[in-house]
């Protein structure tokens, strides 16, 4: 649910009875992935989806229900081969959905509140739901944030299970991820499995342009669309302003090595080099290299990335790190103009982000959604 978190956070604010719909579990050529939420509260309004379409009119009657017993439900749909109008998913593919009512009074309401308030805020915060096994544990839930990783909510009566329960969030919170675990309904392997939907809401990922150039101007405006949070940095004041960029999130006037040196990356931060000077690329690419980041990718022509790969050994970068390097940037599209040439840099960064392979579609015999979602629930003991 942490998917519509603004306009929950809202409901909450205002009084609302609701009840919210959340995909558990996909397989198969499902829409939607684990963690999107239909929402719809006490006046009948609804905001958010579950499928795309396929499944929403039962999940909506699903949640007015809920609302009306005040019970959470698991359910599964999926395509009716026997009546292809039955409710299912018209793709082939199956979910499971729990549907939650948050009414005034339900414990779980002051757990979900807090998680709302943490990710409309645009803080990182998990959410953990029990979506199976006891029925008076259906639905209990637990929110767990960086400065609280003992979390808030849980059980009820059963310590050892929250303790586990938020350690396990605090893992998924730490990965960006969202998905399900199994436990023990004791916290551990022991007595009946508990199947547990944990939602992570984190920080917009970071992408950061280096090179204040028109072919950057078309790559602020895509990252943007895909949800980064873009900078762009170039030495050159002239360049890099506020006219030249408006949707960029900040515009940073520093030699890009240095700027790189001091802010903060992590393992979902894309570096896009346009600089296309070894001046600039040099220093950058040796550090950029290094560093534990999704993507590293510098423009430039074919003589031009051989000519940088040298410079790059000269100063020491390893045969190793350089295979870190997509150079030149982007996939083949034919691309001409800077908008095109942008499309082709996001599309190589959602292929390295998804697991691709960036050919077409048509003819090719392989996945159209390579997500990890798809993999198996999780069991304690296991590796993840």
């Amino acid at each position: 649910m942490l998917d519509i978190a603004d306009e929950l956070h809202r409901w909450v604010e205002q009084g609302r009875d609701f009840a919210v719909a959340t995909v558990v579990a996909v397989g198969g050529s499902a829409p939607r992935l684990p963690g999107a939420a239909l929402a719809v509260d006490a006046d009948g309004t609804a905001i958010g989806s579950v499928s795309g379409g396929c499944v929403e009119g039962a999940v909506y009657e699903l949640c007015r229900q809920a609302l009306e017993d005040g019970e959470p439900v698991l359910e599964r749909f999926g395509y009716s081969d026997e009546d292809a109008f039955a409710v299912g998913l018209t793709c082939g593919g199956v979910i499971d959905i729990l549907v939650t009512p948050v009414r005034a009074g339900d414990p779980v309401r002051a757990v979900v509140a807090a998680a709302l308030e943490a990710a409309a805020g645009g803080r990182a915060t998990a959410l953990a739901r029990i979506v199976s096994g006891p029925r008076e544990l259906l639905g209990r839930a637990l929110v767990v944030r960086p400065e609280d990783p003992r979390g808030h909510g849980g059980s009820g009566a059963r310590p050892e299970l929250d303790r586990t329960v938020a350690a396990e969030a605090g893992a998924f919170l730490d990965a960006g991820r969202t998905g399900t675990l199994e436990i023990g309904e004791q916290g551990s392997r022991c007595g009946a499995p508990l199947t547990v939907l944990v939602e992570s809401s984190v920080p917009p990922p970071r992408m950061i342009v280096f090179g204040a150039i028109d072919f950057a101007s078309a790559l602020v405006r895509i990252g943007k669309f895909l949800g980064y949070r873009v900078t762009v940095c170039d030495a050159r004041p002239v360049f890099a302003t506020e006219a030249r960029f408006p949707e960029a999130d900040e515009i940073i006037v520093e030699w890009p090595h240095r700027y790189l040196e001091r802010t903060e990356v992590d393992a979902r931060t894309v570096l896009c080099v346009l600089t296309h000077d070894a001046k600039f690329d040099v220093p950058l690419l040796r550090l950029a290299l290094r560093l534990p980041v999704a993507y590293v990718g510098a423009m430039g022509s074919r003589r031009t990335h051989l000519d940088r790969n040298e410079r790059l050994r000269e100063v020491g970068v390893t045969e190793l790190e350089l295979a870190r390097l997509r150079s030149p940037i982007g996939l083949d599209l034919g691309a001409r103009t800077p908008e095109e040439t942008a499309l082709s840099i996001a599309a190589e960064i959602v292929a390295a982000r998804r697991g691709g392979s960036g050919v077409s579609l048509t003819g090719a015999h392989t996945p159209i959604h390579h997500d990890a979602t798809s993999v198996p629930a999780r069991r304690i003991g296991s590796v993840a």
